[in-house]
C-alpha cells in the first residue's frame, strides 16, 4: 500500500498540472475536455477518490480530506475560467454583430397568419424539396377546363346546378363557352398539359367553389391537387410521393396507407387514400393503427385526359391526387368546425393563428 508522502506528492503534482491546463484552455470545448479527463467517471481525480479504498486506515484518513479538497479545488478553478471564456465569447460575438439602427425601434404587430396560408405555405415547402413547382388558373373557368377535358361526361351529377355556380357572360380572353365558378383545381392541370411539354411535376393549390354548407363543408373552400407526368411513370411513384409528403406534413417517422379502389373519370385506376389514425385525448391524431382516415384521392392520369391535351398515351403517363387544405389544417391543428375558418372572428385567429414571421421549412417548423 502507498505511504502518505506518496500520496500528497501525486496530488500536488495533479494539482499543478490541472492548474496549468485549465489556465491553458482557450475556449469552452478546451475546458470541457479537462473537465472530463479530471472530474468524469474516468477522471483523474475521481481515481483518486476511488483509490482511497486502498490506503491504510490511518493514511486514508489523513489523505481523504486532501483529495475532496483538490475535487472542490480544480471544480471552482474550472467554474471561474469558464466564466472567463464566456465573457470573451460574448464580447467577440457582440464586436462581431451589427445593428441596422436605421430600423424603426418599435414594430407593430404583425398580425397572425391563418391557418390555411400557413398550410399552403408548408405544401409548397414539402413539394418544392421533391422538385414539384407551384402552378396556378383562373377561378372562373370554362365548361371544357373543368369538365370536359377531364373526361367529365354532361349527365354526370357534378354538372348539375346544385352542384355548381354557374355565371353568364363570359370571361375574357377565354373561348365562348359555359362559365363557372371551378369546382376543382383540375382544370390547372389541364391548363399546365396543354401548354408546357412534359415531363411535368406540379402541385396546384387554390380556392374551389361547391353548393354546399355545414360543419365539414362551405361554399368556398381550398384544394391542393398535385400532377406528374413522365414516360414511365406508375403507381408506385404515386405511393411513395403521397408516403413522403404525409410523413413530412404530420412530421411522423413512418405512416401507414391504405389504397382503397375508387373511380373518378379523370383517373384510371382510381384510389381512395386512408392514413392510420388514432385517439388521443379526445383529438383524432394521424399515426398508429387504431382506425384508418381519409384523407385524399388519386390514380393514374386517365389516357383520355392525356389526350385531350394532345399528348399521346402511347408515350406519355402520370398520376394526380387531390385533397383538402382546409381538411388538412383541421386535422393537423385540431380544428374541428370549417365554417370558423371563414368567420373573421379575430378570436379565433388569435388563437389558431401563426407568427407572420415563421416561415414553414422541412427541418423547422412544419411539424
Amino acid at each position: 500500500m502507498r505511504g502518505s508522502s506518496d500520496v500528497t506528492d501525486e496530488l500536488d503534482r495533479l494539482r499543478a498540472d490541472l492548474d496549468a491546463r485549465i489556465a491553458a484552455a482557450g475556449d469552452l470545448a478546451a475546458l470541457e475536455a479537462v473537465r472530463v479527463e479530471a472530474l468524469g467517471r474516468h477522471g483523474s481525480v475521481t481515481a483518486l477518490l476511488r483509490g482511497l479504498g486502498g490506503l491504510a486506515p490511518e493514511v486514508r484518513r489523513e489523505q481523504a480530506p486532501r483529495v475532496q479538497a483538490l475535487r472542490e479545488a480544480i471544480a471552482q478553478a474550472l467554474e471561474s475560467r469558464r466564466a472567463v471564456l464566456g465573457e470573451a465569447a460574448l464580447a467577440a460575438r457582440l464586436a462581431a454583430e451589427r445593428q441596422d439602427m436605421s430600423l424603426p425601434a418599435l414594430l407593430p404587430p404583425a398580425g397572425s397568419i391563418h391557418p390555411v396560408s400557413q398550410v399552403m405555405d408548408e405544401l409548397a415547402e414539402i413539394f418544392a424539396d421533391l422538385g414539384f413547382t407551384v402552378a396556378e388558373g383562373p377561378e372562373i373557368e370554362d365548361d371544357w377546363h373543368n369538365f370536359t377535358a377531364l373526361n367529365i361526361p354532361p349527365e354526370h351529377p357534378a354538372r348539375a346546378m346544385h352542384d355548381t355556380f354557374y355565371i353568364a357572360g363570359e370571361a375574357a380572353g377565354e373561348a365562348p363557352g359555359r362559365l363557372l365558378l371551378r369546382t376543382h383545381t383540375s382544370p390547372v392541370q389541364i391548363r399546365t398539359m396543354t401548354a408546357s411539354p412534359p415531363p411535368l411535376r406540379v402541385i396546384a393549390p387554390g380556392r374551389v367553389y361547391r353548393s354546399d354548407s355545414d360543419a365539414t363543408h362551405t361554399p368556398m373552400f381550398h384544394q391542393v391537387e398535385g400532377l406528374v407526368v413522365d414516360r414511365d411513370t406508375h403507381m408506385g411513384h404515386l405511393r411513395w410521393t403521397l408516403e413522403t409528403f404525409l410523413k413530412a406534413f404530420f412530421g411522423l417517422e413512418d405512416v401507414a396507407l391504405r389504397f382503397r379502389p375508387s373511380y373518378f373519370p379523370f383517373t384510371e385506376p382510381s384510389v381512395e387514400v386512408d392514413v392510420g389514425c388514432s385517439w388521443e385525448g379526445g383529438r383524432l391524431t394521424v399515426g398508429g393503427g387504431q382506425s384508418w382516415l381519409e384523407v385524399l384521392g388519386a390514380g393514374m392520369v386517365h389516357p383520355r385526359v392525356l389526350a385531350n391535351c394532345g399528348l399521346s398515351p402511347d408515350t406519355w403517363q402520370g398520376f394526380a391526387f387531390g385533397c383538402g387544405i382546409d381538411r388538412l389544417a383541421m386535422l393537423k391543428y385540431g380544428m374541428t368546425d370549417l365554417r370558423a375558418f371563414f368567420d373573421a372572428d379575430l378570436r379565433w385567429l388569435r388563437h389558431h393563428g401563426f407568427r407572420a414571421l415563421d416561415v414553414p421549412t422541412i427541418s423547422g417548423s412544419l411539424s
